[in-house]
């Protein structure tokens, strides 16, 4: 990854958007046109003062050519990883029959993942409830042994 890439990637969405704007060669005023926002929310918006609403940042991303998450997401927060990005891009060059056993494989592996998840949930649960049956057994035996 190019350290341009990088440095893109760790900005905040006021920090993503003058890089983009500037990018482009854009003035503010100019951006504010090319997107269809008034320059005041660009300024706003840049300066970190105020969040892009949902349909600000679909116009940004549309007038950029980027897609929303690039606007708003660290590549750390969504998004495989690089590895599994090469390897969906590979799955991708496969024939329609070998990708859709690619996209059954994966399904089975999601959802063992989701099992192995509600089981440990379950697990952790039971674990509660026991060492809560536990303490008032220990509080009851306590007033028991008060009581004689």
């Amino acid at each position: 990854m190019s350290h341009r890439t990088l440095d893109w990637l760790q900005m905040n969405i006021a920090e993503r958007l003058t890089a983009l704007r500037k990018g482009k060669g854009l003035t503010q005023q100019a951006m504010a046109e090319f997107v269809g926002l008034h320059i005041t929310q660009i300024k706003r918006y840049e300066g970190g003062e105020a969040a892009p609403s949902l349909e600000a940042i679909k116009k940004i991303a549309l007038a950029f050519s980027v897609t929303t998450d690039e606007l708003i997401f660290d590549t750390t927060e969504r998004g495989p990883d690089e590895t599994l990005r090469l390897q969906f891009e590979a799955v991708r060059q496969f024939d329609d029959e070998d990708r859709l056993i690619a996209v059954g494989v994966l399904e089975g592996l999601m959802l063992k993942h989701q099992a192995k998840q509600i089981q440990s949930a379950a697990a952790a649960q039971r674990q509660q409830i026991a060492a809560q049956a536990a303490s008032r057994r220990t509080a009851a035996a306590a007033a028991n042994s008060k009581r004689a």
